[in-house]
């Protein structure tokens, strides 16, 4: 006779937990989604329902018809990218170096970059708007880059290093033997091998430019203002305005899912890179 299947207790409660935590982070994006798509009046009910009565898409009608929305996501993107780009060019190498070239000078650097990333940005706010003023780069894209990679270096930088431990250091050897230069070695084996880690460094440092908000709402105004002060300006004096504030907000997650979701293999082999050393 056979035997009936004994149930995996554990495996049931690791499932529901996993479950729980999944829905504790989509439910309030899932909010935000149907609270975008109700009309005017709906979106004001007291007490409010979770899904709309009936589906409107004037609210994303109205930030797209506004003149400051589309020009506000036009910046945010071109600083995110900018900062991506120049915080990867610095970081990779620097923590390249730092991590296969152990020295104690390198060791002091990494604990730097730790340190700097302690640092609340509210007190960096005002020596960042005196500096970008001296130098005539106040309310610029490119001085509100800077202050982007000032905060984002540290971070790609430590992100980095932890991927490059993983590395060993026979590749380069092997490299090196087969008559590559060191810069060789490190640009045609080593990154190759570090798409996945770059990818993951990339996506948190995109994130972390396109999130923003104290910078760019002290170091830029009407010409260089991002998609987060835009979307902030939604409460005003009047009241809030609740149906275009979420409408932004959904459209302005858009491009950090797309990114995701384009960059998903590459993550997944960045956040399973060195789990497993023969």
């Amino acid at each position: 006779m056979r035997r009936a299947p004994r149930l995996n207790l554990s495996g049931i409660l690791i499932n529901a937990a996993a479950l729980v935590l999944v829905l504790s982070y989509a439910l309030p994006y899932i909010y935000l989604l149907m609270t975008s798509i109700k009309p005017a009046a709906d979106v004001q009910q007291i007490p409010p329902s979770f899904f709309p009565a009936v589906v409107s898409f004037e609210n994303f009608r109205e930030v797209l018809q506004s003149s400051t929305l589309p020009r506000a996501f036009v910046n945010s993107l071109t600083v995110a990218v900018l900062t991506t780009a120049l915080s990867l060019s610095v970081a990779v190498p620097a923590a390249y170096v730092a991590t296969q070239y152990r020295r104690r000078i390198t060791t002091i650097f990494l604990l730097f970059a730790l340190v700097t990333r302690m640092v609340p940005s509210v007190a960096l706010g005002v020596p960042l708007f005196q500096l970008l003023k001296s130098v005539g780069l106040l309310d610029t894209i490119p001085g509100l880059v800077l202050a982007h990679t000032s905060a984002a270096v540290p971070l790609a930088l430590l992100l980095m290093s932890a991927f490059f431990e993983g590395i060993p250091k026979e590749l380069e050897e092997a490299a090196r033997m087969d008559g590559c230069t060191r810069f060789q070695a490190f640009r045609k084996i080593v990154l190759p091998v570090m798409k996945g880690g770059i990818a993951v460094t990339a996506l948190f440092t995109f994130i972390t430019s396109w999130n923003e908000f104290l910078y760019a709402l002290l170091l830029t105004s009407e010409a260089t203002k991002t998609a987060p002060i835009v979307i902030a300006e939604y409460n005003s004096v009047y009241g809030l305005a609740w149906g275009a504030m979420t409408a932004a907000a959904v459209l302005y997650s858009l491009p950090v899912i797309i990114v995701t979701l384009a960059l998903q293999k590459q993550i997944v082999g960045g956040l399973t890179f060195g789990a497993v050393k023969g």
